[in-house]
C-alpha cells in the first residue's frame, strides 16, 4: 500500500540490491563465505523505506537520504576508531541510549532475561569503547508527563480552539512524517507537541549530562538503539538541531537488528559477552532492573493519558483499562462513562490502513475521539521493522509474541513515581511551568512541500 501522496507507478519499497558490504571497520568480517548468512547480514544493503509499510521514497529528499545513509554501523565504528588515535582534540565521549522496546528483542532471540540482556549489551558496547550506556525509560517518563498535561489543557480549551481536540500522540516518527508530508493543516495542529522519548533523551544527554560532565555538546557522540528505522529520520529533525554547536541531540540511530548484526559479524554471542553495569545519570551504578510503562509495548501513551485525564478532569480513579476491539486488533477504543454519558473516548490506531481510515473520518467531520495513540507499525513499537522481521521482510509473528511476553513480564513504573524526573524538573528545567520546559521538552511541526528530488534510501 502507498500513501496518497506517492507519485510512483510501482512501489519499490521491497527492492533490495545484491551487494554484500562488510560493516566491520578496518577489518574483514569474521563470517566466511561458507558460513550461513546471519539474519541481518544484508540489512545495510537493503533499500528499506520508512516503516517499510508507511512512507515511501517520495517522502525523503536527496539531502535527507545522504544524512540517513550516514546513520549506520560505519559511522559509529568510525567514531570509535578516532578515539583510539593520538589526536585527543578529535576524541569524543560515546554515550549509548537503549530503547525499552529493543530489550525484549535480545531477550527473545537469546532466551535470557531482561537483566542479563542489559548487562551483556553494556558489556558488548563498553568493550567496543563506549563510555556510558543508559536506558531511555527516564526520557519516556518526561514524554508521558508532558503529554498528559497537554491533553488536559487541550480538553479545557476545546470550546475556544477548534484544533484543541482530538489530540494525536507524537512518539511515532513514521506517523509524524506522514502527517507533515501528506496531511498538513488537517492534522498537524492536533498532534501533541511533547517530544518523543528519543528526542527527550537527546536533550538530556546533550544538555543536562554534558553540563554535568563539564563538556560541550559537540564533544559527545550520542547513539540510540531502537526497533525502528524511522527514528533515523526523526533524529535529523530541524527542531532537534543546535545552531550554536552545529549538532543534533541524537547523532546516530541503529536498530536492534543492526546491533545484532555487528555482534554476529564479530563472531560474538550476546550470552558469551562479559556483563557490565548499566550507567546511572545521577549517582553510582545504575539499577539493572528495567521497568516498563502500562500499555501495549509502546510506552503506554493511551493508558497514562486516559487515567490522568479521568482523575484530573472528572475525579475518577482508573485502575484497569478495558479495551474494545473494533475493526481489528490494531484498532481499539477505550471509553469513560459518568452519569450514563460517555465523557472520554480514546482510541489506539496502529498500522497504515487503520491510520488512513482514521484520517478519512477526520476529513468527513465524523471523528468521535478525544485522543488517539497513532503508531505506524501494526502491533506497535515491538513490531518495529528493525527487529521483528523475517528474512523476506515479513512480520515475525512468533518472535513478536515472545517479545510481548518479555515486555509484559517487566515491572511497571508510573512516571509520577520517578523521583529523578521530579528533581530534573527543578534542577534542570527550572520548574514544571517554565519557559525552558517548552523549549527543551516540546517541538513544532512543519507541513512539507512536494519533494521532486527524492531518492531511494540505502541502509
Amino acid at each position: 500500500m502507498k500513501c496518497d501522496k506517492c507519485t510512483k507507478n510501482k512501489c519499490t519499497k521491497k527492492q533490495k540490491n545484491t551487494e554484500n558490504e562488510s560493516l566491520v571497520n578496518d577489518s574483514k568480517s569474521p563470517i566466511s563465505d561458507n558460513d550461513e548468512e546471519s539474519e541481518f547480514h544484508k540489512l545495510a544493503n537493503a533499500k528499506i523505506f520508512l516503516s517499510d509499510c508507511l512512507a515511501c521514497d517520495n517522502c525523503v529528499t536527496s539531502t535527507e537520504g545522504l544524512q540517513i545513509a550516514r546513520q549506520c554501523q560505519e559511522a559509529f565504528l568510525s567514531v570509535l576508531s578516532l578515539n583510539q588515535r593520538c589526536d585527543v582534540s578529535k576524541h569524543t565521549v560515546l554515550v549509548v541510549s537503549i530503547s525499552p522496546q529493543s530489550v525484549p528483542y535480545f531477550a527473545a532471540k537469546h532466551c535470557i532475561n531482561v537483566t542479563d540482556v542489559i548487562q551483556r549489551l553494556c558489556g558488548f558496547l563498553k568493550g567496543l569503547g563506549v563510555h556510558y550506556v543508559f536506558n531511555m525509560t527516564l526520557a519516556a517518563d518526561f514524554s508521558l508527563l508532558e503529554s498528559q498535561r497537554e491533553f488536559v489543557q487541550r480538553f479545557y480549551q476545546r470550546s475556544q480552539d477548534q484544533h484543541a481536540l482530538p489530540m494525536f500522540a507524537s512518539a511515532c516518527p513514521g506517523w509524524i512524517r506522514y502527517a507533515e508530508k501528506a496531511l498538513g493543516s488537517l492534522v498537524l495542529p492536533h498532534i501533541c507537541t511533547a517530544k518523543s522519548p528519543q528526542q527527550v533523551m537527546g536533550s538530556l544527554i546533550k544538555d543536562y549530562f554534558a553540563k554535568k560532565q563539564h563538556l560541550t555538546p559537540d564533544k559527545i557522540f550520542h547513539l540510540v538503539i531502537t526497533p525502528c528505522y524511522d527514528k533515523k529520520l526523526e533524529a535529523l529533525g530541524e527542531d532537534f538541531y543546535s545552531s550554536v554547536y552545529k549538532i543534533q541531540g541524537v547523532d546516530c540511530v541503529l536498530t536492534s537488528g543492526e546491533i545484532m548484526q555487528m555482534m554476529e559479524q564479530k563472531g560474538l554471542l550476546l550470552t558469551n559477552v562479559e556483563p557490565a553495569p548499566l550507567d546511572n545519570m545521577f549517582e553510582g551504578i545504575g539499577d539493572v532492573c528495567i521497568t516498563r510503562h502500562d500499555g501495549r509495548g509502546s510506552d503506554g501513551f493511551l493508558e497514562h493519558i486516559f487515567k490522568y485525564a479521568a482523575k484530573e478532569i472528572f475525579g475518577v480513579e482508573i485502575n484497569e483499562i478495558a479495551y474494545k476491539t473494533l475493526r481489528n486488533k490494531d484498532f481499539q477504543e477505550v471509553t469513560l462513562e459518568k452519569d450514563g454519558e460517555i465523557v472520554l473516548r480514546f482510541a489506539a490506531t496502529y498500522g497504515f490502513r487503520n491510520i488512513q481510515n482514521m484520517v478519512y473520518k477526520l476529513k468527513k467531520g465524523k471523528f468521535p475521539y478525544h485522543f488517539v495513540e497513532v503508531l505506524a507499525c501494526p502491533g506497535g513499537c515491538l513490531n518495529g521493522k528493525g527487529q521483528a522481521m523475517t528474512e523476506d521482510r515479513k512480520m515475525d509473528k512468533d518472535l513478536l509474541h515472545q517479545m510481548e511476553g518479555v515486555y509484559t513480564s517487566q515491572p511497571v513504573q508510573v512516571p509520577e513515581a520517578n523521583m529523578h524526573v521530579q528533581m530534573l524538573y527543578q534542577e534542570w528545567l527550572e520548574g514544571r511551568n517554565s519557559t525552558k520546559v517548552q523549549e527543551v521538552l516540546h517541538r513544532q511541526y512543519h507541513a512539507l512541500s512536494e519533494m521532486s528530488n527524492s531518492i531511494d534510501i540505502k541502509w
